[in-house]
């Protein structure tokens, strides 16, 4: 009799007075999903991290001689792997004041789906580039790695992504052949550069 009576002051399987939406998370469902988005959030500039020490670990085992003049060869690793770290260090703080502002739970609540074909339009064009880097030449494969890139961004005019990869490309090219003297491949235009 005691179980039908407590039964009966409190209706609701959660012991409240009001029903529960059915559609709405359970607590115990919130704290998985308040998980999945942070370790989303963090991954990115884990992965910065992880290569900006990775850069600055082999930047000590580069062997300098005393004749080396400045900038030498730890000069641009060096301003690259501090680069990465404060944009880390910015990331993670976005990331905390995000959070801390909205809520963990708000947080994975507004938390946008996974774009796969931006991923796959983005990694087709690396992996098209590295198959192709020595035939087309670097000013034709990284003008389509542009475009697969933008592509993958929801660039949708296909001519302007082309032409504008083609002309970072070629200024890319320029720069390092005329202006630092470092050879890329030149593909099928090699005689025309």
């Amino acid at each position: 009799m005691s179980t039908s009576a407590s039964a009966a002051e409190t209706p609701w399987a959660d012991g409240s007075d009001e029903p529960r939406d059915p559609a709405a998370p359970s607590s115990s469902s919130a704290e998985p999903e308040v998980r999945t988005t942070l370790i989303r959030d963090l991954l990115t500039p884990l992965i910065l991290l992880a290569f900006a020490t990775y850069l600055t670990v082999n930047l000590f085992l580069i062997e300098v001689t005393d004749s080396t003049d400045f900038p030498g060869p730890r000069f641009f690793p060096a301003i690259i792997a501090g680069l990465i770290y404060a944009l880390t260090a910015l990331e993670l703080l976005s990331i905390a004041r995000n959070r801390s502002r909205r809520g963990p739970a708000a947080a994975a609540e507004s938390a946008a789906p996974f774009d796969w074909p931006a991923l796959v339009w983005t990694v087709g064009g690396f992996i098209l580039f590295i198959l192709t880097l020595r035939l087309l030449g670097w000013v034709l494969a990284a003008a389509l790695l542009f475009w697969f890139v933008a592509r993958g961004f929801g660039n949708r005019s296909p001519l302007t992504s082309l032409a504008v990869g083609l002309t970072v490309s070629s200024l890319a090219y320029i720069g390092f052949d005329m202006g630092l003297g470092l050879n890329l491949p030149s593909g099928i235009l090699g005689g025309a550069f």
